[in-house]
């Protein structure tokens, strides 16, 4: 039996997470990574304890939920809540990040973005992910791949 791929392993991890989310216009997963070993997740969602779109619905501010805090961000926060360094990781997303998560990943060290699906990918965060030496590849998720695992 061939084994998974480390890029759809982690991706699949991403993929699950997103499961988690409690917005309903779209749910994301986002997965940190270093030396292939995951030391965070996030899905987007409300704050903890904080009312859910799910629940009361979808807080948008110029087309822009405002309740939820996105995957990669909450994935950054765990790293910074429980004291572990995201310098040099690489973070999966299921969707290309905001321009507020890119900002926030070219922060945090984090050294390569793979993401899943083109998702509004803004022009200013494509080159700011370039001006800072962030690689950045689109790595499609092959569920197939699951499926065939499954049999």
């Amino acid at each position: 039996m061939e084994r998974i791929s480390w890029h759809q392993y982690f991706m699949a991890q991403s993929h699950l997470l997103s499961y988690r989310s409690t917005c309903t216009r779209l749910t994301v997963g986002a997965t940190i990574v270093r030396d292939k070993r995951i030391i965070a997740g996030g899905y987007n969602g409300s704050i903890a304890g904080g009312v859910h779109c799910i629940d009361e619905g979808c807080y948008v501010i110029d087309n822009h939920c405002v309740r939820t805090i996105h995957a990669e961000m909450n994935a950054i926060l765990q790293c910074a809540k429980f004291g572990v360094p995201t310098e040099n990781a690489e973070i999966y997303v299921t969707h290309f990040p905001c321009l507020q998560c890119c900002k926030a990943i070219i922060q945090a060290g984090i050294k390569a973005v793979y993401y899943a699906e083109d998702y509004k990918n803004h022009p200013y965060a494509i080159e700011l992910f370039e001006q800072s030496g962030v690689v950045v590849e689109q790595v499609p998720f092959n569920k197939e791949i699951f499926l065939s695992f499954a049999e």
